[in-house]
């Protein structure tokens, strides 16, 4: 059955719909078939869809005019065009994968939540970090996860400014985080700072969960360095997670006949299968056996309610600090 043939497109080919392209050109082994590339950018549309396959169209509406038999769209345009397109897909009968953020807001999220019911649609939210392979090889480990570091530093981009650090990056590690500790947010503290943008380009969060379990979040754009750790601790155990090598490594605590505890290093094997892969197999399995998706858009409106809530954190912070009268005036490149 996963070898059924199924008609496939990306909507909107900036970097990360490009990589779309070119994993579904690369999942014709498991029947996909790369029909489509819609882009409001028709000459970018045509240099994807030259280099990977398909046929280039300006709009979604022209696109299924012509291939009516796609069933299964990567929708990867900017956030808050995310609603109107996903939307046009779903009533037409189309399953999505909407890259993240979900939405830009909490509303939009529910409303793609309902539709996605109503016209009884897969919908996957496109957390990529949840199909790394050093993620999927963590979750054999959790037991009950008390305290978590997370940091997620890049190299300044021009890339995705038309969201702050918190929907940019952070949002991955809030996923994940949530997914781990699965347990309600009790209380969060945040500070965020706008450094070489409009919008906030380094934040700092602190999370307390109703469990009790605590979690750390930095996230920058404007670092010197590439960083993506996750650690945690949970009772006899430390674990460490490095999304940049997929690399797992954990540091147990056993008793021993002796009395003196035994420190056991462990290194859990981890797949070489690249996340992006990964996960568009997986929703193209979701699309074809009419089952839930892997990550639910459900699990992309958590995510995006926590985020937004750290925005509002930050905000407050930025008002009592009187930051907007000691800032200094230099040009910022605007989101």
């Amino acid at each position: 059955m996963n070898n059924e043939k199924l008609q496939v497109a990306v909507v909107g080919v900036g970097s990360f719909g490009r990589n779309h392209a070119r994993v579904y050109k690369e999942l014709a082994s498991e029947g996909a078939v790369l029909a489509a590339i819609v882009d409001t950018d028709i000459s970018r549309a045509r240099a994807v869809a030259a280099e990977f396959g398909g046929q280039a169209f300006g709009s979604v509406s022209d696109m299924l005019a012509c291939f009516p038999a796609v069933k299964a769209v990567s929708v990867a345009v900017p956030t808050v065009t995310h609603l109107p397109t996903a939307r046009e897909l779903m009533e037409r009968g189309v399953d999505v994968l909407i890259e993240k953020p979900l939405a830009v807001s909490v509303a939009e999220a529910d409303t793609l939540i309902s539709l996605a019911r109503q016209h009884g649609r897969v919908a996957q939210v496109g957390h990529l970090e949840r199909f790394n392979p050093a993620v999927r090889a963590t979750w054999a480990l959790l037991t009950r996860p008390m305290f978590f570091e997370v940091h997620r530093l890049s190299v300044f981009s021009p890339r995705s400014l038309d969201v702050d650090v918190v929907l940019d990056l952070m949002v991955h590690d809030l996923d994940i985080v949530l997914k781990m500790a699965n347990s309600p947010v009790r209380e969060l503290r945040a500070v965020g700072l706008p450094v070489l943008t409009g919008k906030v380009d380094i934040a700092s969060v602190r999370v307390e969960f109703e469990s009790g379990c605590v979690a750390n979040f930095t996230a920058s754009r404007i670092s010197t360095e590439r960083v993506r750790k996750l650690r945690f601790f949970q009772p006899a155990q430390y674990v460490s997670l490095d999304y940049s090598r997929r690399d797992v490594f954990s540091l147990s605590v056993r008793p021993t006949e002796g009395g003196m505890p035994e420190i056991a290093p462990y290194k859990p094997e981890v797949s070489t299968e690249e996340p992006l892969r990964a996960e568009l197999s997986s929703f193209l399995k979701a699309v074809r056996q009419r089952k839930t998706p892997e990550v639910t858009l459900e699990d992309g409106r958590a995510a995006l309610a926590l985020a937004i809530e750290i925005q509002q954190q930050m905000a407050e912070h930025h008002a009592r600090a009187r930051l907007d009268e000691v800032a200094v005036a230099m040009p910022c490149v605007k989101g």
